[in-house]
């Protein structure tokens, strides 16, 4: 009986031609974010057909459809690179998942196999971002390599899950691996309040670490200090560089994770202690920056930057899910038909934590 009800999952599947997706023609403001009918995926040899539950959101994604990223694509695009959903159908030569099983496809991955096991996955030349570099998960099927698809055993809603995977891969790459946070470390994270930032003071906490962090707001930080953060500066009223400096005991952190650039990150090198570390994460408040090399030399502090994430986060950081030490932070659930809402909700920092599309929504 198994076996023919799985035969028939995958006809049905195989027979859906057109599928929704939430895609853009043209770099613009929210209202470029369309709801049509697009071809449905057709899993290749080697690949997982996803049927989309739910859907992440990512600031990088308001930088693509506002054409601050590349300079073109091709047209319609369908952005978005997170996803929660079940398998809906396998490619040939895809063994080890079942038909309906829960799944959690990585953010970004190369596609080549010979580059399969390279790591950084991001530095090889087939490294692909769902949403900017091949179709996205604004969409309600996606097709992708079965080597990046990690199996979802956490018992989270779809709408939770969504909320995970570009925000904790990325953010176990940044803090664990280009950081090097450990236990008993001092850790400054920006943006505390952000998809990004709110994951990043997580991760710091399961590895052990007393975070410092930096918001905007007084609502922001309750929101802070409700997922652990050790010290919150409202940076609209405080210097964060004196702060952390008096936290630290006049040193300085052990390691910052800058999401913001601009003339932020001076500052972050000034608040990261001698042969400590600034991972450069993000430019939400700008792209450039000056600053005195001499703040890096003398004090041998390291700048590092770190851009996506390998499957490996995405299982480690999963697993920390699934015991308790990192929670989903979902602020807002809208339908695809809000995707438009959703940017600009985005853009305007109106969000604590994620917001999630629902692809099957009205």
């Amino acid at each position: 009986m198994a076996v023919v009800q799985q035969d028939l999952i995958h006809r049905t599947t195989r027979e859906v031609t057109k599928m929704k997706a939430a895609v853009i023609h043209e770099f613009g403001d929210f209202d470029v974010l369309k709801v049509e009918e697009v071809p449905t995926p057709e899993p290749q040899a080697g690949e997982v057909l996803i049927k989309i539950l739910a859907t992440g959101l990512n600031r990088l994604e308001d930088y693509i459809r506002e054409g601050s990223i590349v300079p073109e694509l091709e047209w319609p695009h369908i952005l978005g690179a997170d996803a929660a959903g079940e398998v809906a159908a396998l490619g040939d030569d895809v063994t080890g998942f079942a038909i309906g099983e829960r799944v959690i496809p990585q953010p970004g991955f190369p596609t080549d196999p010979a580059d399969y096991e390279t790591r950084p996955g991001a530095a090889t030349a087939s490294f692909n971002l769902p949403g900017l570099h091949r179709p996205g998960t604004y969409a309600q099927y996606i097709s992708v390599p079965a080597r990046f698809v990690a199996k979802d055993t956490t018992g989270l809603s779809p709408e939770q899950a969504a909320t995970l995977p570009m925000a904790l891969a990325t953010g176990v790459r940044a803090v664990r691996g280009v950081g090097e946070v450990k236990a008993g470390d001092k850790v400054l994270v920006h943006s505390g309040a952000s998809g990004s930032g709110s994951m990043q003071i997580q991760v710091a906490k399961a590895l052990g670490a007393d975070v410092a962090t930096t918001v905007r707001s007084s609502e922001k930080a309750e929101f802070a200090k409700s997922i652990g953060a050790d010290l919150v500066i409202n940076t609209r009223e405080e210097d964060f560089v004196a702060k952390v400096k008096e936290w630290s005991g006049g040193q300085g952190v052990d390691v910052v994770i800058d999401n913001l650039g601009g003339d932020v990150l001076p500052k972050s090198i000034e608040a990261v202690k001698p042969l400590g570390v600034v991972v450069v994460f993000g430019f939400t408040a700008g792209p450039e920056t000056t600053f005195d090399v001499r703040s890096l030399f003398f004090e041998q502090k390291k700048l590092r930057g770190t851009m996506a994430s390998d499957i490996e986060d995405l299982e480690w950081g999963l697993e920390q899910v699934k015991a308790g030490r990192i929670k989903p932070l979902l602020d807002k659930v809208l339908p695809l038909s809000g995707a438009g809402a959703a940017h600009k909700l985005l853009s305007e920092s109106k969000v604590k934590g994620n917001i999630v599309l629902q692809p099957w929504a009205a």
